[in-house]
């Protein structure tokens, strides 16, 4: 059966979901036809002629990039710009172009996470975790002859989704007791008696933006005129999904050493590895963000790490960064932290569609560093 290019962006976006981007970027296609086949996928950081001219000569299909073509200022994209030339040569190629950027760094596993395993780091957890997504706890109590069909219709309204499963719920039984009022239209009783009936306690978890659709659908689907039932909204827990990583090394080592271990991980470039702190000192715990990350050296500066490995690194934040007592760190060129998230992102979609017939992928040898000397 054939892979679309619908296809491979929905697991695309499953891995890499498009409400982590910040609110600033732009991620997703950029140009192609959803409905088109792909077969031949070249991954990148960024989208360069160079890229453009790898692509269109090895016929690739799709070229997954981190970093948007189209950001800021963009208003044409007409051939004679520099821009507009990339997307005209790509959709003349039948060649389509989508980029995964901050969503990608949130992600779990993201960028950082793709660094980290570079960089021999285990045990890791974001740096600035995002919240878990709001959900409410439902607790229905429904007639025992009917729990089902009120379950079912939760279920269809969005409830009772965790993680990898769906459809998940827990039932008790129970003797539920009412006594209908004057201006009551009892389902089950007489206006004025106490009623007693077997019910099921119902219990299943839903998305607190699903809200209003699962309170819609329970009292359609209710067989009571006024359904029991209680909303409790989860407290904000930690996730794995966040930016930035920061773990343990297997084996502690001097900052000398972890910084051989840095250079020789990543992709060599002009900008090399630096770093400032003692070369004595031993490293042990290290943080890391893949890409520019001199935003977070005063969270850094809060854990227990002994290191920060990230990209892009500033004179003046460093000294001041260094002078408050935080922690050593390792400078590298920013393509370069970040490319080892093209593997990450290629082992995804080739997990889905490696086995088909025809299919390819790899990651290309074009440097996009824009730094030479």
């Amino acid at each position: 059966m054939a892979v679309t290019l619908a296809d491979v962006i929905e697991v695309l976006d499953n891995a890499y979901p498009p409400l982590l981007a910040e609110s600033w970027d732009s991620v997703g296609l950029v140009c192609g036809d959803p409905k088109a086949v792909v077969q031949q996928i070249l991954y990148t950081v960024d989208v360069t002629e160079a890229v453009v001219d790898e692509a269109i000569a090895s016929g690739a299909d799709l070229i997954v990039a981190h970093h948007p073509l189209l950001l800021k200022g963009v208003d044409t994209v007409a051939a004679d710009t520099a821009k507009g030339s990339v997307i005209h040569r790509l959709i003349k190629a039948d060649c389509a172009l989508f980029t995964a950027h901050t969503n990608a760094d949130s992600a779990d596993p993201g960028v950082s996470d793709a660094l980290a395993a570079a960089l021999g780091v285990i045990d890791t957890r974001p740096l600035e975790p995002i919240p878990a997504p709001a959900h409410d706890k439902w607790v229905v109590f429904v007639p025992t002859t009917e729990s089902a069909a009120v379950r079912q219709a939760l279920f269809d309204a969005g409830a009772g989704q965790i993680g990898d499963y769906s459809e998940a719920s827990w039932q008790s039984a129970g003797l539920g007791q009412f006594r209908p009022g004057p201006n009551a239209h009892p389902t089950l009783g007489v206006l004025g008696e106490v009623h007693t009936v077997m019910e099921d306690r119902i219990e299943i978890v839903a998305p607190k933006a699903q809200r209003a659709r699962v309170l819609s659908a329970l009292r359609h689907a209710h067989p009571y005129e006024e359904p029991a039932f209680d909303v409790v909204e989860s407290a904000a827990l930690p996730s794995c999904i966040g930016l930035g990583r920061i773990g343990r090394l297997p084996n502690p080592m001097t900052l000398a050493e972890f910084t051989d271990v840095v250079r020789d991980a990543l992709p060599a470039t002009s900008w090399g590895v630096r770093a400032a702190g003692d070369p004595d000192a031993t490293v042990s715990v290290v943080a890391m963000c893949g890409g520019a990350g001199d935003s977070f050296l005063s969270a850094v500066a809060r854990t227990d790490a002994d290191v920060y490995v990230t990209s892009d690194l500033r004179h003046h934040p460093v000294d001041e960064h260094l002078r408050a007592g935080g922690p050593a760190v390792i400078d590298t060129a920013h393509w370069a932290s970040e490319f080892p998230w093209c593997e990450q992102a290629r082992s995804i979609v080739d997990a889905a569609f490696g086995d088909t017939d025809g299919w390819s992928s790899r990651v290309t040898d074009v440097r996009t560093d824009p730094w030479t000397l």
